[in-house]
């Protein structure tokens, strides 16, 4: 009973966030109308809330104020545009700024593509600023890069479960059980800001949680 009266207490004080646990569920949109993003001068992000998704979208890394992330689970719904090498999307973790991070992404426009080896460019993992996807296409191809599974379509929601656990990165795509792409992370750095992430046309983002790991 006692747990019932906290979470109810904790759901009703207005705050940003629910915790259950070491679980934190993030109201994207809320966070931005109470100044709980860092957006950098020039970038935009703008409120999501329609298709029944309370979220926002930004064409930039937007960094979560006060939110450390070492490692554990991240749960997100995503939304790019299927227009040819100009919608990028997903996860940044571990930053020191913008230039020194780690990225997990999503390019929609290769989801569904009709070259079989674009296709396997669809989800993507670098490391700013040593190993942009560039220089691991070139020295490593196809190990930080993969194809989706299952395939959404370009332009509609999908949700991406990040598992970090170890330095260990594995992504998985609208639930499925087996991952889309496996990788070891490519940096010292155990923990450090956390953010969306989208390059090009603004990518959409709504139902971001977190499960933290000791």
């Amino acid at each position: 009973m006692k747990k019932i009266v906290f979470i109810l207490t904790f759901l009703l004080t207005g705050n940003i966030w629910t915790v259950f646990g070491q679980q934190q569920a993030f109201d994207l949109s809320r966070m931005l109308t109470e100044n709980k993003l860092i957006i950098y001068p020039g970038k935009q992000v703008t409120q999501l809330n329609n298709d029944n998704k309370r979220g926002v979208s930004c064409n930039s890394i937007v960094w979560l104020k006060d939110v450390n992330f070492k490692q554990g689970t991240i749960e997100v719904d995503l939304r790019g545009k299927d227009v040819f090498l100009k919608s990028f999307l997903g996860i940044a973790f571990h930053g020191i700024d913008t230039n020194t991070c780690d990225i997990l992404y999503f390019r929609p426009f290769n989801f569904r593509h009709a070259d079989t080896l674009r296709r396997k460019w669809s989800v993507a993992y670098m490391s700013l600023p040593d190993n942009n996807y560039a220089v691991l296409r070139k020295e490593h191809p196809l190990v930080y890069e993969n194809a989706v599974n299952p395939v959404p379509r370009p332009d509609e929601w999908f949700h991406a479960t990040l598992v970090l656990k170890d330095k260990r990165l594995s992504v998985y795509v609208n639930h499925s059980p087996k991952p889309s792409l496996e990788v070891t992370l490519l940096n010292e750095r155990t923990d450090g800001l956390f953010g969306l992430y989208a390059d090009g046309l603004p990518g959409d983002f709504a139902n971001l949680t977190i499960t933290t790991e000791p």
